[in-house]
């Protein structure tokens, strides 16, 4: 069944769109992640010009890390402390991105940016995450051959910063700044990149701020509802690239997706997760960046601004 979309300007498969929404929500829900990593870029392998998939897709992840949130509220999984933090840079972040994103679209810049960042952003993430990930594993199996106890976290110059606060949630005792400072460029990347800086911001929590991994989905979560739903109405209002129609269906989708996502995400152990969403990281970027070098049908698209 097909349907219109006003602002792509285009007709889609209704249950086509309500699938790629349950997948992404379900992705939500089982990692913590806002799924747009992965939900733009495959808008974008549809044919739905970037910018609308951009704008389109923070919508979607508002809805779908909202109600992923939920169940991981009620299990205790969320330092609302940290999250807050998170949020307030964020915001910051997020109305830099926008005006950034209309110059780009304005000098028509903005398609290719949006390929380059997602290529550059998830190939070093899902390495660099993939890598840990495999080492951890190894490390958590000696271990408990060897009978030995893991420690919490390790103390880096991280620890050395000043304006400490308290994250008992976390269980840790940790400048504010750098939160602040990660806050910042995931509000930065939602706003360019259509994403809730999930892929990001789960790894730089666990490794960087050494955050126990169950705590760090439902955080993660709750920072990218207010982030990108901030980012949704900048993109409406300054840039007009939200689809109200294909936010909509993505919505349902994805709603129903993290529900399931989030009671799965209980039955593995982190270091699993991680592994797990490493590789999906790496495909999509390897796509990406195949689409990338390779020559257009149109020689023009990439230079069209996100119209047609």
């Amino acid at each position: 069944m097909q349907i219109y979309l006003p602002i792509a300007e285009m007709s889609v498969n209704v249950f086509l769109i309500l699938g790629l929404g349950g997948g992404v929500g379900f992705m939500s829900g089982l990692f913590g992640v806002g799924g747009g990593f992965l939900m733009t870029p495959l808008l974008i392998f549809l044919g739905i010009p970037p910018a609308v998939s951009v704008g389109t897709e923070a919508a979607q992840i508002v809805a779908s890390s909202v109600s992923g949130v939920l169940a991981h509220w009620r299990r205790g999984n969320v330092d609302l402390k940290m999250g807050l933090i998170l949020t307030m840079g964020g915001f910051v972040g997020s109305f830099g991105g926008v005006e950034l994103f209309k110059w780009l679209r304005s000098q028509g810049q903005v398609d290719l940016v949006i390929a380059l960042c997602y290529v550059i952003f998830l190939g070093i993430v899902g390495g660099l995450m993939f890598v840990e990930s495999v080492q951890s594993l190894v490390k958590s199996k000696r271990m408990a051959e060897a009978g030995g106890r893991k420690k919490l976290h390790q103390h880096t110059w991280i620890h050395g910063l000043p304006f400490k606060v308290r994250f008992r949630r976390s269980k840790l005792y940790i400048s504010a700044v750098l939160p602040l400072g990660l806050g910042v460029l995931v509000g930065v990347l939602a706003a360019i990149m259509g994403v809730g800086g999930g892929f990001i911001m789960v790894p730089a929590m666990i490794y960087l701020l050494g955050m126990p991994t169950s705590v760090v989905v439902g955080t993660s979560l709750f920072q990218i509802i207010f982030v990108t739903a901030n980012s949704t109405f900048l993109h409406a209002t300054r840039n007009f690239t939200v689809d109200i129609v294909l936010a909509l269906l993505l919505l349902l989708g994805g709603v129903i997706g993290a529900q399931i996502g989030a009671r799965m995400s209980v039955r593995l152990k982190g270091e699993q997760l991680r592994v797990l969403l490493a590789v999906i990281v790496l495909v999509v970027c390897a796509k990406l960046g195949i689409d990338l070098v390779t020559t257009p049908d149109d020689m023009f698209s990439l230079g069209a601004g996100g119209k047609h």
